[in-house]
């Protein structure tokens, strides 16, 4: 069942001097229930501004966006949305962090009690709800923010890049404790990456994404049995081919360099 629709979108920026500048030109797609997509193309193709879109933080010059039918016109809780950074509050335990977005609603305390200790349970947080983002390792500190996100319950979870600043050996660790705990809420997930095989790991689908107006060049279904094997042939062809593609569309928008 569809479930988010991008339809026809267009995004142009002016600049203090008049001239415009178009970031996402006529792109339609759309996410069933339930499935993880990944958005995948170069550096400054649009695809965070897309996802910026997708949460409300800013408008399409062009098209729409729906959830369920419903034009997407400002934030909702009905979508969560996980920053490169994680955004945490450093002066708010684990447990404040967490729990903010259901203050802001006018949760009831007993409300908020059990559905904190769903999260720290669903994250494996238990024990550390009173300490501050510092004392945290990085695989908890993404832990909070994706539970943070999944607080108000939301249809869809947005992410943009949430492994970003993570090293190599570390970021394989954290996609397998994210991909644990997305599975287990079964939620709609849209997530942007530059890292191909992260793509190919989390997701049910990847969109990838050309340079010069975020076009659409490839919507490809990623059909492997969970969890992935990254040492797979299966998995290494998706790698190589999703590779290709993205050569392709840097090599479109940067004739004289290659990647």
């Amino acid at each position: 069942m569809t479930h988010l629709t991008v339809d026809h979108v267009k995004k142009v920026f002016i600049g203090r001097n008049g001239a415009s500048h178009t970031v996402i030109n006529d792109l339609s797609f759309q996410v069933e229930q339930g499935q993880f997509v990944s958005l995948l193309g170069p550096s400054g193709c649009g695809k965070t501004t897309l996802l910026t879109i997708l949460a409300g933080f800013q408008a399409c010059t062009a098209g729409a966006v729906t959830l369920d039918g419903e034009i997407i016109k400002a934030p909702g809780v009905e979508r969560g949305y996980v920053f490169q950074n994680y955004a945490l509050f450093p002066w708010m335990t684990v447990k404040a962090n967490i729990l903010y977005s259901l203050k802001i609603a006018g949760a009831s305390r007993e409300k908020q009690e059990a559905r904190l200790n769903e999260l720290l349970e669903l994250a494996h947080l238990k024990g550390h709800e009173g300490k501050y983002p510092i004392q945290l390792s990085g695989g908890m500190q993404q832990r909070v923010a994706v539970v943070r996100a999944l607080a108000s319950r939301p249809k869809v979870l947005l992410l943009d890049e949430p492994l970003g600043a993570v090293d190599f050996q570390m970021r394989e660790i954290m996609q397998n404790e994210l991909d644990l705990l997305v599975r287990q809420v079964a939620t709609t997930v849209v997530m942007v990456t530059h890292d191909v095989s992260e793509s190919v790991f989390l997701s049910d689908r990847v969109l990838v994404m050309g340079a010069g107006g975020c076009n659409l060049l490839a919507d490809v279904p990623i059909e492997t049995s969970r969890p992935r094997d990254r040492s797979s042939r299966q998995f290494r062809d998706y790698v190589n081919d999703l590779t290709e593609l993205l050569r392709k569309a840097f090599h479109d928008s940067n004739p004289a360099l290659s990647l």
